[in-house]
């Protein structure tokens, strides 16, 4: 979509600019290599955590705790982009926190304190009718425009946001008092997103950006299927600015339009993905509406959305397998396409736009849909490639053994689903807390939605 998907202006000004390769960093030596070998399955899932947590901790944006967009090893940053803080992926680094404090990276005392300089920090940012911007400046808070008409609310990147809070607010709702206190605090944020104003006039559909400079002129309502779902979950959720049900099955569903009927490899596709029937989008759409919403056994009208969910990653991982362009270091143990950086700048990797590169969190946050065949991309990863692949914060953003390009760089809306896919996939964790929210259990009833999560 807007973000990662398609190829809008800004993309091509701001995030479009050439990756200049650094030196090839030595790969495990012998020593080392038997010494990862030795790591568990659960023990290196939990190496890639720790390591790829602190993307979220250590790499935070000083003043808000919130998440940078992008952090570069190699220090060749976009001009006046180091501090660049992303919404969406700060929905995901608070989700994060709480992973880091059940795996004991970090204290609960200490989880709660970040957490806490993140949530002031959003009740003084700028927001639009409640939601915030895709872009904040983190010394300050302000919109940092996305585009030249997109400088106000964005409603996805603002659900990703509060799909998170929810997940934090629910952890410490039982909590002592001053926890209790946090979680309030939560609550009031959530209830002032003005969900329905981003119908642009009582419209049917949601729409994803309102400006008050330059009001709906983005002019981009959110259709499925893609990354969005969980936006009209929450817009349904809402006990202050909700919609009616209309809303999301003749906007978001197309009044039936999404549903298909195709195959791949096997698998069947339930969805039409952006209207390209028979065929599916970037992996993140698998990710980035699920790490709080859980699809296990979760069905509505159009679709099982578990059943739609290992299509679309099992789809990926038999591409790369089939290999139809013969590309270098694609196969069982290197698969997995999704919106990355790429040689030629950022690009959506799909199996319709294939440019030989690998992005290690397409396989990575796929893991609980596919464990095993997720565990042999982690294996070779960290065993295998190494020190090329594998930095301070985890796995770089992306690499292409066809170009021999190994770039040192993360993404924070890459970053954020490995910590959390990997442990609702252990766990289940971030699946149960969102999920336990009531107003989130009503607005699945009101769509339409059967889950065993959701209480009669």
């Amino acid at each position: 979509m807007k973000a990662r998907f398609l190829a809008l202006p800004l993309l091509l000004t701001q995030l479009f600019f050439s990756c200049q390769q650094p030196t090839e960093s030595a790969t495990l030596t012998t020593e080392d290599k038997e010494s990862t070998e030795s790591l568990s399955d659960e023990e290196l899932l939990t190496e890639v955590q720790r390591n790829t947590f602190q993307y979220f901790w250590d790499g935070a944006e000083p003043t808000s705790g919130l998440a940078r967009e992008r952090i570069h090893l190699d220090g060749d940053y976009p001009e006046n982009d180091q501090n660049v803080i992303t919404t969406g992926a700060s929905g995901f680094g608070v989700m994060a926190v709480l992973v880091g404090i059940e795996r004991g990276f970090i204290t609960r005392e200490e989880g709660f304190q970040r957490l806490q300089q993140m949530v002031n920090y959003l009740e003084k940012a700028d927001r639009f009718h409640g939601a915030w911007p895709h872009w904040m400046q983190g010394e300050t808070g302000k919109v940092k425009p996305f585009g030249q008409k997109d400088n106000g609310g964005d409603l996805v990147e603002t659900a990703f946001l509060v799909q998170g809070l929810l997940t934090v607010r629910q952890y410490f709702a039982n909590g002592n008092e001053q926890e209790k206190a946090f979680a309030a605090q939560i609550d009031k944020l959530w209830r002032e997103v003005e969900w329905d104003w981003y119908r642009n006039g009582n419209q049917n559909v949601l729409y994803w950006h309102w400006s008050p400079e330059y009001a709906w002129e983005m002019n981009f309502p959110v259709s499925g299927y893609n990354e969005c779902l969980v936006m009209y979950v929450l817009a349904a959720a809402s006990p202050t600015h909700t919609i009616p049900a209309e809303v999301y099955h003749e906007g978001w569903a197309r009044s039936g339009g999404i549903k298909a009927n195709a195959e791949q490899y096997g698998h069947l596709i339930e969805l039409d993905h952006n209207g390209n029937k028979g065929s599916v989008g970037p992996l993140f759409w698998a990710h980035y509406s699920y790490l709080g919403l859980d699809p296990r056994s979760l069905k509505d009208r159009y679709a099982d959305y578990w059943r739609h969910n290992v299509s679309h990653t099992l789809i990926h991982r038999d591409y790369c397998v089939d290999n139809p362009k013969s590309f270098k270091g694609y196969g069982e143990d290197a698969w997995g396409l999704t919106s990355s950086y790429s040689p030629g700048g950022y690009a959506g990797h799909s199996p319709q736009h294939d440019l030989g590169v690998i992005s290690p969190t397409a396989a990575l946050s796929s893991y609980p849909y596919a464990p095993e065949e997720s565990m042999k991309v982690i294996r070779h990863l960290y065993e295998d490639l190494g020190d090329k692949v594998w930095g301070k914060y985890g796995f770089f953003d992306a690499y292409s053994e066809q170009e021999n390009w190994y770039p040192q760089r993360y993404l924070g809306i890459d970053q954020g689903p490995i910590v959390v896919m990997i442990e609702n996939g252990r766990s289940g964790m971030l699946w149960d807390l969102f999920m336990s929210a009531p107003e989130v259990q009503a607005g699945l009833k009101k769509l339409g939605f059967e889950s065993p999560q959701i209480k009669e």
